[in-house]
C-alpha cells in the first residue's frame, strides 16, 4: 500500500525544520540543538521509506514526555518551544504509525497516528506555522484512506438523543432568590451595548434554528460520531466536582466518551464514574462541529472594561473570542466560579432515549440550573486563593496562584438548607462553608436553561462563547458564577 500523501506531507515538514529563519524551527532550537537533530534524523528515516529503528522512537517518545513536563513547570517564550517540540515529535510519532500500516495493514496503527495528532492539539495546541492545518489534514487523509469512515446519513431509529419536553423546573434553593429576566424578542445590538448588558438575560428559542439542531443534529450521537470521524480522543474530567479529591482528568476516545454518555439509566441508578468534557476547544479539534453553530452579532459588541475591573482586556486573539463546547451528564456540577472574560452561553438542553428497534427501554430528561452572584460578592464567596498588596483590584479569574483552583469558591451554593455546610450530591470531604446571602440577596440570580435558550451574563470580565450540550438525567447538571 503506498499513501503518496504521507510522504509529500513529511517532505514538507522536513522543509520546515530544515530552515532556521523558520519561527517553529527558532522555537524549537530555544529547547536545544539536540531535539532538532533528533526530529530530523527521525523524519529523515521516515523519508526514505523506512520503518523507525527502536531507538529513533524511543527518542521520540522521551521528547513528547520531557516537552510535556517542562510545558507545565516554563511559562512566556520557553513554554512556546516546548509546545513546539511536543507538537512535532507527536506528528512524526504519526507518521511512524502511518508507515507501519502501510507495511502491516494494522489498523491500531492508523488509530495510533490519529491518537497521536489529538494529542497535539489537546496538549500543546497544535503550536507551530502551520501545523494545526497539517495535522487535520493528515487525521482527515488516515480517516478516510486508512479507516472506515461513515457519514452521516441523517436521523434513524438509532439511539438518539431527543429534546426535552415538559421538564419542570427544580425546587428555588435558599441561595436562589430571583430568576435572570427572559426577553421573548431579540434586542438590537445598540440595545445590548447600551443597557442589556450590564445585567444577565436568556433570550428563550434563540438558538433553535442552527444547524446544530436541525440538519446536523447533536442530539443524535451517530452524527457526533460521524462529525469526528473514527479514532479520535478528547480530554475529560473524572468526577462529579473539580474541588473533590477524587475528581481527576484522562484522555479518552471520544466514542467511548459518547457510550458512556449513551448508557440509559432509570430513576435511583447511577454511573460508576461521572465524565464531563469542559475548558476544551472542541471547534478547533472537530471544526465539522464549529459550521453547526451560529455566532450571535453580540459577541463581537465592543465592550468598556467593567468598572470594578478597569485592568480588564479581551481575549488576545484576532477576533477577541474564545469558543468552547461542553459535554456532561447529570450529576456534573460547576462549582461557584469567575470565568475571566464576559459570557454568551448557547445551551441546547437534551434529554435522553433509548431506542431497540420500536421499544423504547430508557427516557431521561435533561437540564441546567445557572446560579449568578454580582463580581462585588467575591470576598463573600471564599475563593481558594488571591493575590494581597496590590494596587489593583485582583480578578480571581486570573488563576496566577494555582490555575485550576484561584477562580473557584469554597461555598457550596446548591446545598439544600441554610444550616447545611455541604451538599448532599457531594461526598462531603469538600471544606464547603455557607454563604452569608442577605447582603447579596437582591443580586443574587439563577435561571433554568432547557431546549434552544441562550444565557447572556454580559459584563463579567471580548466574550467566551460556550455551546453546552448536557446529556443529564433527571439530576440535571448545575453551574455557578460568581
Amino acid at each position: 500500500m503506498a499513501l503518496s500523501w504521507s510522504q509529500q506531507a513529511l517532505q514538507s515538514l522536513v522543509q520546515d525544520l530544515r530552515m532556521p529563519t523558520n519561527p517553529t524551527t527558532a522555537g524549537l532550537l530555544s529547547c536545544g540543538q539536540k531535539y532538532l537533530d533528533g526530529l530530523l534524523a527521525a523524519a529523515d528515516h521516515l523519508l526514505r521509506g523506512e520503518q523507525l529503528e527502536k531507538s529513533l522512537r524511543s527518542t521520540l517518545d522521551c521528547f513528547v514526555n520531557q516537552s510535556h513536563a517542562k510545558m507545565a513547570s516554563s511559562s512566556g517564550n520557553p513554554a512556546i518551544g516546548w509546545r513546539r517540540l511536543y507538537t512535532d515529535a507527536c506528528i512524526l510519532q504519526a507518521f511512524a504509525d502511518i508507515r507501519s500500516f502501510i507495511s502491516t495493514g494494522d489498523e491500531s496503527l492508523a488509530i495510533s497516528s490519529i491518537s497521536s495528532l489529538d494529542h497535539a492539539i489537546i496538549i500543546a495546541g497544535a503550536a507551530g506555522t502551520g501545523r494545526l492545518d497539517l495535522i487535520l489534514d493528515l487525521i482527515e487523509k488516515v480517516q478516510s484512506e486508512c479507516l472506515e469512515r461513515h457519514e452521516f446519513a441523517g436521523t434513524s431509529d438509532a439511539f438518539q438523543i431527543s429534546p426535552s419536553k415538559n421538564i419542570v423546573p427544580p425546587p428555588p434553593l435558599h441561595t436562589f432568590t430571583k430568576k435572570v429576566p427572559c426577553i421573548d424578542q431579540s434586542p438590537s445590538l445598540a440595545a445590548f451595548q447600551s443597557r442589556l448588558s450590564k445585567r444577565p438575560f436568556v433570550l428563550p428559542g434563540y438558538i433553535l434554528d442552527w444547524p446544530a439542531l436541525t440538519e446536523h443534529p447533536w442530539r443524535d450521537l451517530n452524527y457526533l460520531r460521524s462529525a469526528a470521524g473514527p479514532g479520535r480522543v478528547i480530554p475529560v474530567e473524572v468526577g462529579g466536582d473539580y474541588r473533590s479529591d477524587d475528581w481527576t482528568q484522562e484522555i479518552m476516545p471520544w466514542d467511548t466518551f459518547l457510550d458512556v454518555l449513551s448508557q440509559p439509566l432509570t430513576s435511583g441508578s447511577s454511573k460508576s464514574r461521572i465524565l464531563y468534557l469542559a475548558q476544551h476547544d472542541l471547534f478547533t479539534q472537530f471544526p465539522a462541529l464549529r459550521a453547526d453553530i451560529i455566532l450571535p452579532d453580540y459577541v463581537y459588541a465592543s465592550m468598556s472594561p467593567p468598572e470594578n475591573m478597569p485592568q480588564y482586556s479581551p481575549p488576545t486573539n484576532e477576533d477577541q473570542l474564545v469558543l468552547n463546547a461542553w459535554l456532561g451528564p447529570a450529576g456534573a456540577v460547576s462549582p461557584a466560579h469567575t470565568d475571566p472574560y464576559f459570557n454568551f452561553y448557547g445551551d441546547s438542553n437534551l434529554h435522553r432515549s433509548r431506542r431497540d428497534t420500536d421499544l423504547l427501554t430508557a427516557q431521561v430528561v435533561g437540564r441546567k440550573t445557572v446560579w449568578l452572584a454580582p463580581p462585588d460578592a467575591t470576598l463573600s464567596m471564599y475563593p481558594y486563593s488571591s493575590q494581597s498588596g496590590t494596587a489593583t483590584p485582583h480578578n480571581p479569574a486570573a488563576n496566577n496562584t494555582n490555575v485550576s483552583m484561584s477562580n473557584t469558591s469554597r461555598v457550596d451554593v446548591f446545598c439544600d438548607s441554610p444550616k447545611n455546610g455541604t451538599n448532599s450530591r457531594s461526598s462531603g470531604k469538600m471544606p464547603y462553608r455557607r454563604l452569608c446571602v442577605s447582603h447579596w440577596n437582591q443580586e443574587i440570580c439563577y435561571i433554568f436553561l432547557r431546549d434552544g435558550g441562550m444565557r447572556c451574563t454580559a459584563r463579567r470580565r471580548a466574550f467566551l462563547f460556550r455551546c453546552g450540550f448536557d446529556f443529564s438525567e433527571l439530576g440535571g447538571s448545575v453551574d455557578a458564577k460568581v
